[in-house]
């Protein structure tokens, strides 16, 4: 592990393993850089690339600074940038990628490509009408510092059904979850925003190369905004991962994001 100190001197911790062009990977919501299918992930890419994979500040082995500010994560990402030379790629998934998405913006010539994988914005009226409820009482449950009630939000959000939550609150995942609670606020109501609305202004100010995929298999407002996002931006494509979903396979994704960043 490595530790890198961010321009506010908040401690982030990263991995960095492999050789060549650097390339940074953004996590999304409730995730750090042991969780999932990343280590597989890292362990595919590697073998072309120097990947950083870290954890988001609040998170894992990373510190925290308050008052949380997207612009501090974006720093964050700059100061790995920083760490691996000057310049790197940049792959974000779900909340990550829309915090990629502002990153390779305001960071300018530090990001020489970007990659995005279902990035959860969402221009349908209702769902936002139903993304804005659940941003308040989000905001309501880490107020009053009910962090399981947050964590719980968010998955029955996502669609979990409450008897598989109410059977996760009694495992050793549970705990864990509830300490990464509030950093839930910090990818919704702020790196996603009050709306969800897709971002074509943020977009088309990508200056380099952009590659925006979504899961075939996976919800079918990710694909209509996969493709806003790839037609706003001046340098970008799009692709669907066909068969899958928004947890992909890292054996598939692996091989696409090689083919498009390679030098």
């Amino acid at each position: 592990m490595n530790i890198a100190s961010s321009a506010d001197g908040t401690k982030i911790a990263y991995d960095k393993e492999g050789q060549g062009p650097a390339l940074v990977l953004v996590d999304g919501a409730m995730c750090s850089r042991s969780s999932g299918s990343k280590p597989g992930l890292v362990s595919l890419l590697s073998r072309h690339f120097t990947v950083y994979s870290y954890d988001r500040r609040g998170r894992g082995d990373s510190g925290d600074t308050l008052p949380y500010a997207v612009d501090r994560e974006i720093e964050d990402i700059g100061t790995l940038i920083d760490d691996a030379g000057g310049t790197a790629y940049l792959y974000g998934h779900s909340s990550g990628a829309c915090l990629a998405l502002e990153a390779a913006v305001k960071l300018g010539s530090k990001v020489t490509g970007l990659a995005l994988y279902d990035a959860p914005y969402n221009d349908d009226p209702a769902a936002q009408q139903a993304w804005r409820e659940y941003v308040k009482r989000l905001t309501e449950a880490l107020a009053a510092n009910r962090r399981g009630d947050a964590v719980a939000l968010f998955m029955r959000y996502v669609g979990m059904p409450d008897s598989q939550i109410d059977g996760m609150r009694q495992t050793p995942f549970w705990p864990a979850a509830e300490a990464i609670a509030p950093t839930l606020a910090y990818d919704h109501a702020g790196v996603i925003g009050q709306d969800a609305s897709v971002p074509t202004g943020l977009a088309a100010r990508v200056g380099v190369p952009a590659l925006v995929m979504d899961g075939g298999a996976g919800f079918p407002f990710m694909h209509d905004t996969a493709r806003a996002l790839s037609q706003a931006m001046p340098h970008a494509q799009h692709r669907t991962l066909e068969g899958q979903t928004h947890d992909m396979n890292p054996g598939v994704l692996s091989p696409v994001l090689v083919e498009f960043f390679a030098p």
